[in-house]
């Protein structure tokens, strides 16, 4: 575990002499990062994601970006469940069915054997008479899939096949599982239980993998202003708004202050495997004690500040619209103010979201350190009054390539970079003053 002693020596301030107190970035400077991340991703399968070379290479060009610039690197390991659907799942007696799919975390195998019903597979009872070996059938019901399958193998089975009374379905089994796990319709669970024997096919790699997160700070003395963004994309695409541009914005102005003199050191942070549940963001987090937090001023999030359809969110450290969650801990009403601030002075629409938990300032807010950040929009669709205060389309979602392989350069709102770029850069400037 990371104690703040070690983490301050392995982020050992920049060489380059301050030279200014100015923290101002050139947009045109985050475009290029943009452009290499998109590089990356052509060169890697077409994606960052955590686990598989385009990340590492993603961590690499950071990483080089912040050495150039004199900083020491700190590249933080953490292990995660790793996942990738090689192929389609197989399911067959006589025929082979349609309609079936690989649920997340399933296992490898190619398993022949006869199908046994198991009621819903929440208790280990239902699997009292199950005969070790065979292909075990359960009802979707109420419990997780994890609880399912783990009374599946403990009673032997060699696979599992889950089915819905509604039809085909996704899921996930929260973390690797050694048999291959299918799920399936009621027209296709009917026929299965029937069958004196079933062939299930599952092709993935779930296993644990090593990745890591990426950390740099400047020289100074006082309560640490952190700031941080996801590098990671998700496997269908680059990931170039969600969110090489926020890691971009964030590496511009860390390269900026190497060569400034911010009041209170800066620690900057590009998480990894945040597609998957916010791992890199919680792992630092737990790493830190009591007064490691404390030592933390406050922690800014940038996650998908480019998209092509944008509003321009900020969330409601003080909670005041009074929707959700309720306030972020004590310092978050500052963090918002600061970036309420830059909109008020420039003139331009802001509105209050709320601290839902779905990035990586929720790790922070559960923690009690002051968070806030930006946030211009992902699949939903612009309202009419988002549409008038926002510009952009009504009825369309802010990002449609959100989760996608076109979240390329292309997906990009080059206006909404630039002024999530200045706010982010103002809000820094201020709460480090």
């Amino acid at each position: 575990m990371i104690t703040h002693a070690m983490l301050l020596l392995a982020l050992a301030a920049p060489s380059a002499p301050a030279v200014s107190r100015d923290l101002s970035v050139k947009v045109d400077n985050v475009l290029a990062h943009l452009q290499a991340f998109q590089a990356i991703a052509d060169a890697n399968g077409g994606n960052r994601a955590a686990g598989l070379p385009g990340y590492a290479a993603s961590a690499a060009y950071v990483a080089n970006q912040l050495r150039a610039a004199g900083y020491t690197v700190q590249l933080q390991p953490f292990s995660f469940p790793f996942y990738r659907l090689l192929s389609p799942a197989v399911l067959e007696g006589k025929k082979r069915f349609a309609g079936v799919s690989t649920l997340e975390y399933s296992g490898n195998g190619d398993v022949s054997a006869a199908p046994q019903e198991a009621g819903d597979g929440c208790e280990a009872t239902d699997f009292a008479e199950f005969t070790a070996g065979r292909v075990a059938v359960v009802k979707r019901g109420t419990c997780t899939f994890v609880v399912k399958a783990g009374h599946a193998v403990d009673a032997g089975a060699k696979a599992l096949v889950v089915v819905d009374d509604k039809g085909t379905f996704e899921g996930t089994l929260q973390s690797p599982q050694p048999i291959p796990v299918v799920a399936v319709g009621p027209a296709v669970g009917e026929q299965v239980a029937k069958l004196k024997r079933v062939r299930v096919a599952t092709r993935v790699e779930s296993e644990e993998r090593i990745t890591h997160n990426v950390i740099a700070q400047t020289r100074g003395t006082g309560r640490v202003v952190m700031a941080g963004a996801h590098l990671d994309s998700v496997q269908a695409g680059p990931g170039i708004n969600d969110n090489a541009s926020g890691s971009a914005a964030l590496l511009e102005l860390a390269l900026r202050a190497a060569k400034a003199r911010p009041g209170l050191p800066l620690r900057f942070a590009w998480w990894g495997a945040e597609e998957l549940g916010l791992l890199g963001s919680f792992h630092y987090v737990r790493g830190l004690g009591e007064e490691e937090k404390k030592n933390i001023k406050a922690y800014l999030n940038l996650d998908m500040i480019a998209s092509p359809n944008p509003m321009y969110g900020i969330y409601d450290g003080d909670d005041s619209d009074k929707v959700g969650y309720g306030p972020g801990p004590k310092g978050s009403a500052k963090v918002e103010k600061a970036f309420e601030d830059y909109f008020t002075r420039k003139k331009l629409p802001y509105a209050g979201i709320d601290f839902g938990g779905r990035s990586d300032y929720g790790p922070f807010v559960l923690a009690g350190i002051a968070s806030g950040g930006l946030f211009t929009g992902a699949n939903s669709d612009k309202s009419e009054e988002e549409a008038r205060r926002f510009g952009g389309t009504a009825g369309e979602p802010m990002d449609r390539c959100y989760h996608q392989a076109c979240d390329d350069v292309r997906n990009i709102s080059e206006k909404a970079l630039k002024i999530s770029t200045a706010a982010f850069v103002y809000a820094v400037d201020e709460l480090s003053s």
